[in-house]
């Protein structure tokens, strides 16, 4: 970005056009809000503030930042001596994904003792459990600027229109080779593609499967890289006869002869995969990520330019940060707290002798968590202590006791490391905090020492830990030097994935077969499973991230609450027929978890059985206070005790029908 700015005032946010990822451009949503709530400080927090009236009613009354943290550290103090630090909640998650901002405040939450609620579990936990079976890590992906050595790049599970524009407009058109997306939704990424795989939602380890058939009986599987680095390729081999074509296509919807294409073209490489994060936001996740990570193993679409996988580039090691000093882990109690699921976080909050105090951070549960009336009700409890965080007046901020003003990141220096490109940011401060706001690291200093903790790490400054993260990173760079440059490839030239063939599991090799999950109670190989079809009168709902939103950023700027209108469902036409609703229709959406009315869309970029109501909405902008996750239950994948969103079935009904009816 370029901050521009006249007699000391930012006047705008703007991409830089030397920038080799943005190119001048930034995404709508993010120019949209960064050029007015961002910086309009009657949108912003700006001071301290603590509750006077009923919990979740939204009266506060401004305090000082002394007198906010005195009394937040005597009643921590209180809880601890009285039920135990590990009954303090910690939820959070990334924001603007800045590591001091991001990960610098553990160091207070090591300390403490609390118990967190773990960040990827609402996210892309099951992914990671699965890839770290298979290949000893999934945040080690390709680097994208292979992408001139690929004749083919896949793209499964995941919709760079909406979560990584700069993908979808530059790096994706700009591939030497074919661009596959394979996707329920016939997403503006997908109609872009030369080829669309569109499998109904659950049966993508079955596609997998079907594709390694061809790719078998076509002789395209790599024997000598599975002799050199893949373990249990003769458990698996015998699994993949009966999955033939015409068994793809009667499972997944996908036709026959697309399954062959593909499976041939992505064999033949050298082959890009790129799994998405809503891939495995499913019952069966897990093993849909194992599934899908077979094809560059037995294909050796691995360790060479123009090959590989990537589900995130988070390994902060490749960017030559000390992701543990950073946190502070060496702060930690050992034994400490267990964490817990989000999946679970209703029913922690529910109990008080699992929660007495939450910290809330870089995050806005109550619209982006599951079981969301249980989670409201929960945190209206009157015993629980809630302190948040936030740039702005959240669903989330509404129901706490101290709602405590962040900084943006325009507000102070940071570091930034891409999930996507190998890059390593400067974020350079561009103006002051509004008002009296502070970055996330500097409100957990004073609160470490409002609680009287003398360890050094707590008090360490903003400039002292950018200067040994770079002095530790042996770039031979200084923050300030960085800051000249911007961004810098980190490494210099495109690395290759695996390069030396050493994978970080406990054999050395990819293990297909392994040991590990077995002990952990899962199958011992990827099976080749898709699950039901929903029951009868029921359907799949899909909720993905929305073009204009950000998960819950974004969601409460004027200018994109206008654009995106009125929260809708999407309808195959013979779905919508079959339940006498019409284009603009209000329909009632319902489960055992909730109910929530949407307008109808009536789409054929979606399969029969399947709807489609995009996440990220403030419970604010609806009538009923309510956003998709209404409708979610919060059941857990198979693996990681994460999300399984997109498996929710949902009943939908003509809303005067339905209330007829009721």
């Amino acid at each position: 970005m370029l901050v521009h700015r006249r007699d000391g005032l930012v006047t705008a946010v703007r991409g830089n056009p030397t920038h080799a990822v943005s190119r001048g451009t930034l995404c709508g949503k993010c120019s949209t809000a960064y050029n007015r709530e961002w910086r309009d400080p009657r949108r912003r927090l700006s001071q301290p503030m603590r509750r006077t009236g009923a919990k979740g009613a939204g009266r506060f009354e401004p305090i000082s930042w002394d007198t906010a943290l005195a009394e937040i550290g005597q009643r921590l103090h209180h809880i601890i001596a009285s039920h135990g630090a590990q009954s303090i909640l910690n939820a959070h998650y990334t924001g603007t994904i800045s590591l001091l901002a991001g990960i610098a405040p553990m160091r207070f939450f090591h300390r403490l003792g609390a118990t967190e609620v773990t960040p990827d579990t609402i996210c892309n936990m099951a992914g990671h459990v699965a890839l770290r079976y298979l290949y000893g890590s999934s945040v080690d992906g390709f680097d994208p600027r292979t992408a001139e050595d690929a004749a083919c790049i896949v793209v499964w599970g995941a919709n760079p229109h909406a979560s990584a524009p700069h993908a979808h407009e530059y790096w994706l058109p700009e591939a030497r080779g074919k661009v596959v997306v394979v996707d329920p939704i016939r997403t503006p990424t997908a109609a872009q593609a030369d080829i669309h795989l569109q499998p109904f939602p659950g049966s993508d380890a079955a596609l997998a499967f079907a594709l390694l058939h061809v790719i078998q009986r076509e002789g395209l599987i790599d024997s000598a890289f599975i002799a050199a680095h893949v373990q249990g390729w003769e458990e698996l081999e015998p699994l993949l006869g009966a999955c033939d074509p015409k068994w793809g296509a009667a499972v997944t919807g996908v036709p026959a002869a697309l399954i062959e294409e593909v499976a041939v073209l992505y064999a033949l490489g050298p082959s890009l995969l790129w799994l998405g994060q809503g891939l495995q936001r499913q019952s069966t996740g897990g093993n849909v990520m194992r599934a899908c990570g077979l094809l560059p193993a037995l294909t050796g679409n691995l360790c060479k330019p123009g090959a590989g996988f990537l589900y995130l580039n988070g390994n902060l090691r490749q960017r030559c940060m000390d992701e543990e000093y950073l946190a502070g882990t060496h702060l930690g109690l050992r034994g400490g707290a267990p964490s817990i699921s989000h999946m679970d976080f209703a029913a922690a909050l529910e109990d008080p002798a699992r929660s007495r105090a939450l910290f809330v951070w870089n995050m806005n549960p109550l619209a982006s968590c599951p079981q969301q009336v249980r989670l409201r009700q929960a945190l209206q409890r009157e015993d629980l202590l809630t302190i948040a965080l936030d740039l702005f007046a959240t669903d989330t901020t509404r129901m706490a006791d101290y709602v405590l003003p962040a900084a943006s990141f325009l507000e102070f220096d940071d570091l930034i490391a891409s999930y996507f490109q190998l890059t390593l940011s400067a974020q350079v401060k561009a103006m002051e905090p509004m008002g009296s706001a502070l970055p996330n690291q500097e409100i957990f200093r004073r609160l470490a020492r409002a609680m009287n903790y003398s360890e050094p790490e707590l008090q360490e400054s903003d400039a002292s830990i950018l200067a040994t993260l770079m002095e530790r990173s042996g770039l031979g760079l200084t923050f300030a030097s960085l800051a000249e440059r911007g961004s810098i490839w980190v490494p210099e030239q495109p690395a290759v994935q695996f390069a030396g063939g050493v994978f970080a599991t406990p054999s050395g090799r990819i293990e297909i077969a392994s040991a590990r999950a077995a002990a952990d109670g899962y199958p011992r190989l990827p099976q080749a499973w898709s699950d039901p079809r929903p029951t009868a009168g029921h359907l799949r709902l899909l909720s993905p991230a929305h073009a204009w939103l950000l998960n819950t950023s974004f969601g409460n700027v004027r200018q994109i609450e206008n654009r995106i209108g009125e929260a809708t469902i999407a309808l195959h036409p013979a779905d919508a027929a079959e339940r006498h609703l019409a284009e603009g229709d209000s329909a009632l959406v319902h489960n055992s978890c909730g109910r929530l009315e949407l307008k109808v869309v009536i789409s054929d970029e979606l399969p029969r059985g399947v709807a489609l109501a995009h996440k990220g909405r403030w419970l604010g902008t609806d009538a009923a206070g309510a956003n998709v996750n209404v409708l979610n239950p919060g059941e857990k994948s198979d693996m990681g005790e994460s999300t399984a969103v997109h498996s929710v079935e949902v009943s939908v009904a003509p809303l005067a029908v339905a209330f007829h009816g009721h």
